[in-house]
């Protein structure tokens, strides 16, 4: 059995907060006007976590737009408007991820990008 290692926790940690904002943050109410504040506030409570050295919050504002009810004048946040850029610092280990939404599978993928052990 192969011991883990500096490289597996830190890919796991990623994973783990990009699960955690996912899962968190789908079906908050959000409109054209909240998606700046929507985004930074996820960046912050992310950030909080151990390990984060960085997160980059985007919301696709089309997509908000499109889905906002013209009567209530909002929607609910869906993976599908989400692109997510995370960097995880664990010991001497970069793990970069991202949530991005992946078209031709109509869904939102989470992926690790890169890692770089300093």
């Amino acid at each position: 059995m192969n011991e883990i290692n500096e490289r597996d926790i830190a890919v796991f940690e990623a994973g783990i907060k990009l699960g955690a904002l996912y899962h968190q943050f789908i079906g908050t109410p959000i409109n054209t006007d909240t998606i700046d504040d929507l985004s930074r506030s996820i960046e912050e409570s992310i950030l909080l976590q151990p390990f984060v050295r960085s997160i980059s919050v985007l919301i696709d504002q089309e997509m908000v737009e499109k889905r906002q009810n013209p009567k209530f004048k909002y929607c609910e946040l869906e993976g599908r408007m989400l692109h997510v850029s995370l960097q995880i610092l664990y010991k001497n280990t970069i793990a970069q991820a991202e949530l991005g939404y992946d078209e031709e599978q109509d869904y939102p993928l989470m992926r690790i990008q890169k890692i770089e052990e300093m």
